[in-house]
């Protein structure tokens, strides 16, 4: 690999941005593809492929071969409210590899007692989001059940490309947090995106189960190009 291909693929990532390293197998020459080109590359739809999927890999393509070396950001979960569904949902997140971050100005209950080597970010929504910015390998949780915090957070990520959208609570809190969004710009299309009730309907009770839930519900969109059709 070229130094100015390595340097590159650094730079990428440090912005969290996803790029592809193309490599002709019979020649040997090297591309660098960033995000923003992949659409105009003669590989176009390989490589948004193998993004999708975030794997390396072989493909042909007019009857040469080609090696994409992947490279995607670390996918992240953006948790709103140190409650006691994030301290059960966080280190779950952390097993399978998801970068999480707490965001909650409650510091009664962003404490790192309470969340053992998880940062913490004991501020506002709005003022901490865009700073570390919402991207499409991010994931954001509304947990807290209070407006003030929670509706900031979901204007956020609605504004975002990001690839999970949850919100605690019922189907009638739900309704007026609708209200609430719509009555600030957003649109029917917008709104979909948010899951709510938050998590795959498994009969939830206790937190760790309804942690279990969202869990399995960020995987789901995550992984949605293999999941199985019903």
């Amino acid at each position: 690999m070229q130094l100015s291909h390595l340097s590159d693929l650094n730079a990428e990532r440090a912005a969290r941005r996803a790029a592809v390293l193309v490599t002709d197998i019979a020649s040997g020459e090297q591309r660098f593809v960033r995000d923003s080109e992949v659409e105009s590359d003669p590989l176009a739809k390989d490589l948004q492929d193998r993004l999708r999927q975030g794997k390396s890999g072989l493909v042909e393509h007019d009857g040469r071969q080609f090696f994409l070396t992947v490279q995607i950001p670390p996918v992240r979960l953006i948790a709103i409210g140190a409650v006691h569904i994030s301290q059960a949902l966080a280190p779950m997140a952390r097993s399978i590899d998801l970068d999480v971050t707490i965001i909650d100005p409650r510091t009664a209950f962003a404490t790192p007692e309470r969340f053992p080597d998880i940062p913490l970010r004991a501020e506002w929504p709005d003022a901490v989001l865009p700073e570390i910015g919402i991207d499409r390998y991010t994931a954001v949780v509304a947990l807290t059940h209070d407006p003030k915090i929670d509706d900031p957070a979901l204007s956020a990520a609605l504004r975002s490309e990001c690839f999970y959208i949850g919100a605690l609570g019922s189907r009638k809190t739900h309704e007026r947090r609708v209200q609430r969004l719509t009555a600030s710009g957003f649109g029917d299309d917008d709104l979909a995106r948010i899951h709510a009730p938050i998590g795959l309907d498994i009969g939830a009770v206790s937190p760790a189960e309804i942690a279990i839930s969202i869990l399995a519900e960020i995987v789901a969109a995550l992984r949605k190009e293999r999941r199985r059709s019903t």
